[in-house]
Order: C-alpha cells, then structure tokens, then sequence
C-alpha cells in the first residue's frame, strides 16, 4: 500500500500536479531582500506570466494563477519581490492585466519561483 501512495504522489509530480501556494506579495526596495526579481513588460507576449491585481486576500490565496495581491506588510507575504528596470536583470518577467480572466502562465517553466 505505501508503495502505491508513494507511485501516486510521483505520477502526480511528473504530471506537474503541486502543491498551490498563496500569491500574496511584498514589493521589496531592496533587490537583496526578494526572493523573486521581476521585470513588467509592456507585451503580453514577451512575458513569463500574466498577473491580474486584486485588492482581496481571498482572492489570491492559496493559488498560482497569476492572481496576486500586494500586501502592506513583509510578514504577511509569501514572496518578496523586487522589481527592476532591466530585462536581463529578471528572474520572472509580468505582464499586468486589467482582466482577472486573462491572468495565468504563459511560461510554466518558471511556475517554481512562486511556489
């Protein structure tokens, strides 16, 4: 039985089945202080992800969908992330939408940098 479990959560990671986590952000000053360095673009198809901006919590716990909310306080987010001038300087590179229908990875290779 617990190899079978063991087989299940595998095939589940192979199938790129994770763990969500909780996209709620802190917009560090400090480039050393992020986690995550990210660059907006302003061509949707230029960027790794799509992020729509919600003013609830709610909406963007618990999910890697591209639904962030920024949060006033460095203890309450799950990722610190510095934003930079400079494309070559990014680790993930967002594009800002108006519609919380188009948020979502364009890139799932980088899914990992907000897990």
């Amino acid at each position: 039985m617990k190899n079978i479990l063991c087989l299940a959560c595998l095939l589940l990671m192979l199938c790129g089945v994770r763990p969500a986590r909780a996209q709620v952000v802190f917009s560090t000053d400090w480039k050393s202080d992020a986690q995550v360095i990210v660059y907006v673009t302003d061509s949707k198809s230029d960027a790794d992800i799509v992020v729509y901006k919600t003013k609830s919590k709610s909406d963007a716990e618990g999910k890697n969908e591209g639904v962030w909310y920024f949060t006033e306080w460095k203890s309450d987010a799950k990722k610190q992330i510095y934003f930079t001038d400079w494309k070559s300087d990014a680790d993930l590179i967002v594009y800002f939408t108006e519609s919380k229908s188009d948020a979502g990875w364009k890139s799932r290779k980088k899914m990992h940098l907000l897990y």
